[in-house]
């Protein structure tokens, strides 16, 4: 068992936690955001599922936003992974639609004919409704970009490394295409051999913690 993970998740599991929809008041401005899932366990509290943060200034709740509200796979690598799960769980030959990126105007204009508009709306939908309805979020206020990028690598990396954070057998992620989803335990791909936090970092992440 991994000590600074079993710390981490005794301590985030004492903060509030939020669903959708937000209570913007529990949200600061800057922050890295983690995420749990219905259903998931490890250090006997819930499981940490995934880490993220932004890049852009006062831009936390924007991004929470992409990943539970905004219907765009293509702004949210989060929703895109659990559309990719959700349909291959179904055997859904959408799924090679769903892999399309449609970002650009170029891209919208050369795959219009190749996306059924109707299904991928659908399909948003369903990716709307599965993590409104199974994930919940503790922000912590970390107000420079640096610091948010470093501690998203620290906190990812000590769950990734953790033995006990696995996912349970019904895990949604299980059917993900993504090997490194599925072995790890997360909705992540990246940052996943990342260095676990040091005794250093655990007590500078308990002040972050205690101040959130």
């Amino acid at each position: 068992m991994s000590h600074a993970c079993l710390k981490l998740h005794e301590w985030l599991a004492k903060l509030p936690r939020t669903r959708y929809p937000f209570d913007l008041n529990a949200i600061p401005r800057n922050g890295i955001y983690i995420l749990f899932e219905d259903g998931e366990r490890a250090h006997g509290v819930d499981r940490i599922v995934r880490v993220g943060t932004h890049t852009g200034e006062n831009k936390l709740c924007s991004r929470l936003e992409e990943h539970f509200v905004k219907q765009n796979k293509d702004r949210s690598i989060f929703r895109k992974n659990i559309g990719r799960a959700l349909l291959r769980r179904a055997n859904d030959p959408f799924v090679r639609q769903w892999e399309i990126d449609l970002t650009s105007h170029e891209a919208k204009l050369a795959y219009r004919s190749r996306v059924d508009p109707v299904k991928l709306h659908a399909i948003e939908d369903q990716v709307s409704v599965y993590i409104q309805s199974h994930i919940s979020v503790v922000a912590l206020s970390v107000e420079t970009k640096d610091d948010r990028l470093l501690w998203e690598k620290r906190i990812i990396g000590t769950v990734s490394h953790c033995k006990e954070c696995r996912p349970s057998t019904t895990w949604l992620g299980l059917h993900s295409p993504k090997l490194r989803i599925r072995k790890s335990g997360l909705w992540l791909v990246n940052e996943l051999n990342e260095a676990p936090m040091s005794e250093a970092d655990i007590e500078n992440l308990k002040r972050i913690v205690a101040r959130s």
